[in-house]
């Protein structure tokens, strides 16, 4: 394991903000917006040749109320001091010490972690000034930082990582394995978090009945089977004309970013609300990135037997375009059918990365051609002559021949149909990509002018 830091601190003190230095990222929603953060999140970082992990946490109110949303996320914050080998408390040198600030110190010395207290916001400020309440704290020395211009923090990395325990106990091999990224998306309420929670097997993220609860995407590692993943929390997509508040902006912002680091896309519909035309904006993203896709209907064990044919019928009219996608019918919350969705989350990657070699998809190619030649336009048809593979993920097939730029887009989605299933990539869109080689009879432009 890599020696690990949690960023703890009362609300807007700039703990986002030093998680993104920290990790070299722009993972962690960063305003001036008390509250943001709701959910641990990590990130791995690096001073000189050793790696740790640095954990973002919320921001902390230990005497929250059970029930609600701010005990929730003190509850995550507690899990990530456990979790932790240092914790590093965040204070705000600009407002000073306040109530709050020494509540989170009384209950982190309980903790039994090394602390070290950063006084962030101190650029411009006297060290001395800055720091000098904060002493009363009792947790060390206090360092002044500025996470927003990087000043002192490499020195407060070092400090931490002093904490920590010796090399020996602790393994700095860089040697993490390759990872299957996937994004769970949606509408709000949906049940993503809960999804995600199910898969992960603990209460990782919070899952409440109150839409917009998440607000970040959250990168979450996670094995199973051999097999090892990644998955995105994200935000609920909403339609733009519903979407007013700037935080709720850079959430959709984060699930469409979300959605493009993915290798695969879980569209996780509602079934107790239906098909709505958000569904489709958000597969839309999903097609125009090119992610491999599994479409998932959760709480499928609340709706009605009767109402269950319906709703098929729903999801074959509105969301006919995803037909290359895998359907599978869920319950998060009593995780049923999760068993089948990874294994069709592993097929569409499998299909997503697949390499096609140039025989078989020249050999491919002349059969579908055979089967069905391109029309004509006007006097001329078009000629397919081989293919190649242009890339992955999506997989891109390059077809090379003269007067391809006639191919109308029927053609273009049969030959679709009939490369995946010629090479059977259910779960993945497919690229078609035209190359027409210049004829060596023409004679050239440069000839045309001199005749002239």
């Amino acid at each position: 394991m890599l020696p690990t830091l949690a960023l703890v601190g009362r609300p807007n003190v700039g703990k986002s903000t030093l998680f993104n230095r920290l990790t070299a990222s722009r993972n962690a929603l960063v305003a001036d917006f008390p509250g943001l953060t709701r959910d641990r999140q990590y990130g791995r970082g690096r001073v000189g040749d050793r790696p740790y992990l640095v954990v973002d946490t919320g921001g902390f109110e230990p005497k929250a109320k059970s029930g609600g949303i701010m005990h929730a996320m003190a509850q995550q914050t507690r899990a990530a001091i456990a979790e932790s080998d240092v914790v590093i408390f965040l204070v705000d040198g600009r407002e000073g010490l306040t109530p709050q600030d020494a509540t989170i110190a009384d209950l982190l010395r309980r903790s039994s972690r090394p602390i070290v207290v950063a006084v962030n916001k101190s650029e411009g400020l006297r060290s001395e000034s800055v720091t000098a309440e904060f002493h009363e704290l009792g947790l060390g020395t206090p360092l002044p930082i500025s996470s927003a211009h990087g000043e002192n923090v490499p020195a407060l990395v070092d400090h931490a990582l002093s904490l920590c325990p010796p090399s020996s106990e602790v393994s700095q091999r860089d040697d993490e394995p390759e990872r299957i990224r996937v994004a769970i998306v949606g509408r709000p309420n949906a049940g993503k978090s809960t999804l995600v929670n199910t898969l992960l097997g603990e209460e990782r993220v919070l899952a409440f009945a109150e839409p917009g609860t998440t607000r970040d995407a959250l990168y979450l590692d996670f094995d199973r089977g051999g097999r090892h993943y990644t998955l995105i929390d994200t935000a609920g997509v909403r339609r733009r004309g519903k979407v007013t508040e700037v935080v709720e902006k850079f959430s959709v912002i984060k699930t469409l970013q979300a959605i493009a680091d993915a290798h695969v896309v879980v569209l996780l519909l509602d079934a107790l609300e239906g098909i709505a035309e958000q569904d489709a904006h958000i597969a839309a993203h999903i097609l125009e990135a090119g992610r491999a896709l599994v479409v998932a209907v959760n709480k499928w064990d609340a709706l009605p037997v009767e109402a269950r044919a319906p709703l098929k019928r729903e999801l074959e009219r509105k969301l006919g375009f995803l037909a290359f996608a895998e359907l599978h019918m869920i319950s998060a919350l009593e995780s049923r059918g999760i068993g089948g969705l990874l294994k069709a989350i592993d097929g569409a990657y499998a299909a997503a990365m697949a390499k096609l070699p140039t025989p078989r998809l020249t050999r491919a190619l002349q059969e579908a051609v055979t089967r069905q030649q391109p029309p004509r336009t006007g006097l001329v048809r078009p000629k397919l002559r081989y293919a190649h593979q242009g890339g992955s993920n999506p997989p891109i097939i390059v077809i090379h021949g003269s007067a391809l730029r006639s191919v109308p887009q029927g053609y273009r989605r049969y030959l679709e149909h009939f490369f995946r299933e010629a090479f059977q990539l259910q779960g993945t869109p497919l690229r078609i990509q035209w190359k027409t080689g210049a004829n060596p009879y023409a004679e050239p432009a440069s000839h045309r002018r001199k005749r002239r």
